[in-house]
């Protein structure tokens, strides 16, 4: 049988978008800083020594660190190359540093941009600080000319996978036996928001962060899960 279909729809008007660069991403609550060892490092280690029980590091491939010093050496190591390239999350009011995200397997030829590498320290937890991060980062990629902005987590990660729809990425399945971590397999869970996609959630970002969108007591008025679950166009069944 003969396929005379050439292939998905064409793209128009679209040029390679850059990499990303040692811009910082300013916010009303945060601002991300291109990660340094000498810069961040210590407050980094500070805010997550908060976290008793490593809770964390979980799922990362590496950490707990015992040290300042262990800390200090594998940011120096992470920053090291251009892929990932790794953000110190900053509050504004404070001055401190609460977490770290990157952007990694950064393919600019195809549009595609993953965000990875997320850790936040129990002050950030929970904030709107750390929405706005996952704003300003998703909002740099696709301003920035990025079709696909890719979230991927091990799919044991619960919590991680709730996360991922309430940013406002659709999910798309699971990879079995995708890698290993830490010596145990990882089923790896695929979420992704496409280009045609950004305006609708930056809306919905835009809405959620707005000062009156919190009462005094600091607590949310509308769910950004809410807001952001009538631009995604698949649930993941397994949350």
């Amino acid at each position: 049988m003969t396929d005379n279909n050439n292939g998905g729809e064409i793209v128009k008007n679209w040029h390679e978008p850059p990499w990303p660069g040692q811009t910082v991403l300013e916010g009303r609550y945060v601002r991300l800083e291109p990660l340094d060892a000498d810069r961040h490092a210590a407050d980094l280690f500070r805010a997550n020594s908060a976290d008793k029980a490593g809770v964390i590091w979980n799922y990362l491939p590496y950490g707990p660190f015992s040290s300042v010093a262990g800390y200090h050496h594998w940011v120096k190591e992470a920053v090291s190359g251009k892929d990932p390239h790794f953000y110190a999350i900053i509050d504004q009011k404070t001055g401190h540093a609460g977490g770290v995200a990157s952007y990694l397997r950064i393919t600019p030829a195809s549009g595609s941009i993953e965000v990875g590498h997320i850790n936040f320290a129990p002050e950030l937890q929970r904030s709107p600080g750390a929405t706005e991060a996952m704003y300003l980062m998703m909002k740099w990629a696709f301003e920035a000319g990025y079709r696909r902005y890719e979230w991927k987590c091990d799919a044991s990660n619960k919590r991680s996978r709730r996360a991922a729809e309430r940013f406002g990425f659709s999910y798309e399945g699971i990879f079995r036996q995708h890698t290993l971590s830490k010596g145990r397999n990882r089923d790896t869970a695929w979420f992704a928001a496409i280009d045609k996609e950004w305006p609708a959630l930056k809306e919905a970002y835009t809405a959620w962060l707005a000062p009156a969108n919190f009462d005094a007591k600091g607590q949310q008025v509308e769910a950004l899960a809410d807001l952001t679950a009538l631009v995604r166009v698949s649930k993941d069944p397994g949350t």
